[in-house]
């Protein structure tokens, strides 16, 4: 705020750059969630968010009709993502451990991209009122079926109780350690990631096959 941005309006000479409607509706949500982290989601203004856009405000209720509305678009755009990142980084695993190893890693990492507006939605839950945690919900349930999924082919012998178990304790015990992790920036998202493979790897070792017993994934 006081310096105008390039583009915007009332910037003295400069037309403003031309987007396409998918273009500017990633921007403000780029914008939006910085602002969400950064002021928390009460304090947060619709002002501020469209003018570090350089757009007007009623543009941005055009696009999102209210900050409900900008912080659920945040939220999806945040659950696609993170499914997408996550089954990319599973796919080329070839044992349960690797498994592991690989999903948490892209998991802390994706939080650390976020980490201002995870930990914001973390403190404030109720955030947007109930349809913003419903849609946190929705990723937890996104979440936990990938997660099911995977240990149900590596542990086809296991109970479904354990297997289901073990998920919401991995679900969970992730959302934990990245809290955790906002106020320990030194611990990086390998090192989270091997505290909540080993952890895990010890209850879940009866129910996965032999060809899981390969050496821990070292960090780095």
């Amino acid at each position: 705020m006081g310096t105008a941005t390039p583009g915007a309006p009332g910037t003295s000479g400069t037309p403003r750059r031309r987007m396409s409607r998918a273009q500017r509706e990633r921007q403000m949500m780029d914008v939006a969630e910085r602002v969400f982290g950064e002021r928390g989601y009460r304090a947060a203004s619709m002002d501020e968010i469209a003018e570090r856009c350089g757009v007007s405000k009623p543009m941005l209720y055009e696009y999102f009709g209210s900050k409900d509305g900008l912080l659920l678009a945040c939220v999806a755009r945040a659950q696609a993502e993170l499914h997408e990142v996550t089954q990319k980084a599973i796919a080329g695993a070839t044992s349960p451990r690797d498994v592991l190893w690989r999903g948490m890693v892209a998991y802390f990492s994706f939080i650390d991209t976020h980490s201002k507006s995870f930990a914001m939605l973390a403190k404030e839950p109720l955030a947007g009122g109930p349809d913003t945690a419903d849609a946190i919900e929705a990723i937890r349930r996104q979440q936990t079926a990938l997660v099911a999924g995977v240990l149900t082919g590596f542990a086809a012998d296991a109970p479904a109780e354990v297997v289901e178990a073990y998920t919401e304790i991995i679900i969970g015990g992730s959302e934990r350690l990245s809290l955790w992790r906002t106020r320990q920036p030194e611990v990086t998202a390998e090192q989270a990631a091997r505290y909540m493979t080993d952890f895990c790897w010890t209850g879940l070792s009866p129910y996965l096959r032999e060809d899981g017993a390969e050496e821990r994934p070292q960090p780095g």
